[in-house]
C-alpha cells in the first residue's frame, strides 16, 4: 500500500508539472483563450502545491482549503515534536486508528509512520482574526475581540489512542488512565509577523517546564495570575516560538521549550497535516473525551482551558 500511494504522489505531482508547463506555454506565446484569468489562478495555485510538496504531499489540500498563504503558513509552522524517553505513541489520523497497536512507531530515532506503516499526522485548524477576514470569523461564531484582533492562530491536533497520565507509579495502577487523547500545539502569528506558541498541558497551556507554566495545571485560578504577575509565568502560556514541541510520556502533555528529554523526534515537515474544518463540521464521531470542535479553544484562540 505504502509503494502504491507513493506511486500515485509521484504521479499526481507529473500530472500537475504537465498542466502547469501547458498553462505557462499557452500565456508565453499569448494565446487568447475563454477564461484566461481563471486559467492563471489555476497555474499559479499548481505552481505552489509543486513548490510545497514533500513527502506526504498534504500542501495541495492545504492551499486549496485555506488559499495560497495560508496553506503556506500552515506548512511552515508545524513544530518538530520530540518525545519523552520511553515513548512509543505518536499523533495519527483517527479515522484510520484508534489503539495502540497500530499508533506506536519506534522507541528512538527520526520517526514519521507507525509500525503499521500510518503517517504521523496532526488536524489544522485555522482562526483568522486579521482585519480582512475578521467578520468572516466572528459571523462563523469565533472570538475575535480584545487582544484576538489582528492575529491568525493555526492549531495544531494531535491525536493519540488513548493516555496514561501515572503510568508507571507504582501505587496508582491505571488511574488516570483514558482511550481517547486529544493534545495540541497552537501558534499565534501577530500583526508584526512574529509568532508565539504554547502547547495544551492537562488543565492550561504550557511553554516551558523550566518556568512557572506548570501552574497552568494546578487549575487554581489564582495560582496561575500571581505567576504570571511577578514574571515567572509565561501569559496563558504564550512565548515566542521555539518550532519544537516536547510530549511527555504516558500523557503527551506538551511544552514548546525546554531540554529535549528523550531522542525520538518527527520533523515538522514529515508530519501529515489534515484540514479539519471540513471534517469537524459534518462529524458524528464520539470520544472518551471532549473532542476539538467542541472546546472552547476552537471558538476562542484565547481560551485558557483545555476542556
Amino acid at each position: 500500500m505504502a509503494s502504491e500511494r507513493g506511486q500515485g504522489t509521484v504521479e499526481w505531482v507529473g500530472v500537475v508539472c504537465i498542466v502547469s508547463l501547458l498553462l505557462v506555454g499557452i500565456l508565453t506565446v499569448g494565446v487568447q483563450v475563454p477564461g484566461l484569468d481563471l486559467g492563471r489562478s489555476i497555474g499559479r495555485h499548481l505552481l505552489c502545491a509543486v513548490e510545497l510538496a514533500d513527502g506526504c504531499g498534504d500542501e495541495p489540500l492545504l492551499i486549496a482549503t485555506y488559499g495560497d498563504e495560508i496553506g503556506r503558513l500552515v506548512r511552515r509552522h508545524m513544530p518538530t515534536i520530540g518525545f519523552e524517553e520511553g515513548s512509543r505513541a505518536v499523533p495519527v489520523d483517527y479515522r484510520r486508528c484508534r489503539e495502540t497497536t497500530c499508533g506506536d512507531a519506534a522507541p528512538d530515532g527520526l520517526v514519521h509512520r507507525t509500525e503499521e506503516r500510518l503517517p504521523v499526522s496532526a488536524f489544522v485548524h485555522v482562526v483568522d482574526c486579521r482585519s480582512g477576514a475578521r467578520s468572516a470569523s466572528e459571523a462563523a461564531g469565533i472570538d475575535c475581540s480584545d487582544e484576538r484582533a489582528g492575529r491568525l492562530y493555526i492549531q495544531y491536533w494531535l491525536f493519540y489512542a488513548n493516555s496514561a497520565t501515572l503510568r508507571g507509579v507504582p501505587i496508582v495502577g491505571d488511574a488516570g488512565e483514558h482511550r481517547d487523547d486529544w493534545e495540541s500545539v497552537q501558534i499565534r502569528i501577530n500583526p508584526d509577523g512574529s509568532a508565539d506558541e504554547r502547547a495544551s498541558s492537562h488543565d492550561g497551556y504550557n511553554y516551558s517546564l523550566d518556568d512557572f507554566d506548570w501552574a497552568s495545571d494546578a487549575g487554581i485560578d489564582i495560582l496561575k495570575e500571581i505567576s504570571e504577575d511577578v514574571g515567572v509565568r509565561h501569559p496563558n502560556g504564550w512565548g515566542p516560538e521555539t518550532g519544537l514541541l516536547l510530549v511527555s510520556g504516558g500523557s503527551h502533555a506538551g511544552n514548546a521549550a525546554g531540554e529535549p528529554r528523550g531522542t525520538r523526534f518527527i520533523p515538522g515537515r514529515r508530519v501529515h497535516l489534515i484540514p479539519f474544518e471540513p471534517i469537524a463540521a459534518g462529524s458524528h464521531a464520539t470520544f472518551a473525551v471532549v473532542p476539538p470542535w467542541l472546546k472552547e479553544v476552537w471558538r476562542d484562540p484565547e481560551a485558557e482551558g483545555t476542556g
